[in-house]
């Protein structure tokens, strides 16, 4: 989880419907970052020096197959549902440059915060979109990204609508044949992982090729966390996903193949019928 900060910098006094404001604390281990949090909930860590510096784990695991997804450098097209403070689209208009990115972020207000307190790099071509996320996924041009990545909370739970098999068949839809379907998800500490394995179903329902990154302590029930599900119909790059997942400064397991299949157990697609949100955290997650 990411770490506390406890030097608070700026606030944004937000008129209209926001319930709480978004507020930015800094880092006082780097001289230009700040975590993004709303609700009293972490929301991201920004770098604004060095936009390759990705504090948060599951964030890192994202970045792990952004970096393997293509030849160093070249470019991407990326679509990211849900905003946040922007760090993997950082990230990638810094190692990718001339990628082309899209955000979409239902907070408008949460836009707006962003850009004036937390710019965006020179030079990144990032377009950023004021909406529901599956709306406007279902509304992007078919084969039009290499990479969509998933990454919408709402009360530190992932919406139920965002969960079902039908929202993973609009993720594909938006990818180019060999693009890769990434998405934050969180579960553990006394769930039993259900809500983990039926989104595993959900990516197998539509891809070829799945895998799991997440900490051990979150896979045997331990703890609650974030875990990073990704989903292609090409075949994935798990051997350079296990090399970086070793060498993180907080490694995690990648599950894919026969362990995967055991560990999704019985677990069957969801519909949008029966989908629900993520599980809630535990009072002290934060």
């Amino acid at each position: 989880m990411p770490r506390e900060n406890t030097s608070h910098d700026k606030t944004w006094d937000l008129p209209g419907d926001a319930e709480e404001p978004p507020e930015l604390l800094r880092d006082l281990d780097r001289r230009n970052a700040f975590q993004l949090m709303i609700g009293g909930i972490p929301h991201s860590h920004v770098d604004l020096d060095d936009p390759t510096h990705l504090e948060y784990e599951y964030v890192r695991q994202i970045a792990h197959m952004v970096d393997l997804a293509a030849a160093e450098r070249a470019p991407l097209r990326v679509l990211h549902l849900g905003g946040g403070g922007l760090t993997l689209p950082r990230y990638i208009a810094v190692t990718r440059p001339g990628s082309g990115q899209q955000v979409v972020e239902i907070d408008g207000k949460l836009l707006d915060f962003v850009r004036q307190e937390l710019p965006l790099p020179r030079n990144a071509r990032v377009r950023l979109r004021c909406g529901d996320a599956r709306d406007l996924l279902g509304r992007v041009p078919e084969g039009a990204f290499d990479m969509t990545v998933t990454d919408v909370y709402a009360a530190a739970r992932v919406p139920g609508h965002l969960t079902s098999s039908e929202y993973v068949g609009l993720s594909k839809r938006a990818l180019r044949p060999d693009g890769v379907h990434a998405a934050n998800l969180a579960d553990g500490d006394g769930t039993g992982l259900s809500f983990t394995r039926t989104q595993i179903a959900n990516a197998r329902h539509h891809f070829a090729h799945v895998a799991l990154l997440a900490d051990p302590g979150i896979l045997r029930g331990r703890k609650f966390g974030n875990v990073v599900l990704l989903a292609s119909d090409a075949p994935l790059p798990i051997q350079g996903l296990v090399r970086r997942a070793a060498s993180d400064p907080f490694p995690c397991r990648v599950l894919h193949g026969e362990e995967l299949t055991a560990f999704q157990g019985g677990a069957k697609p969801v519909s949008d019928a029966e989908s629900k949100p993520s599980p809630a955290p535990p009072p002290d997650a934060f």
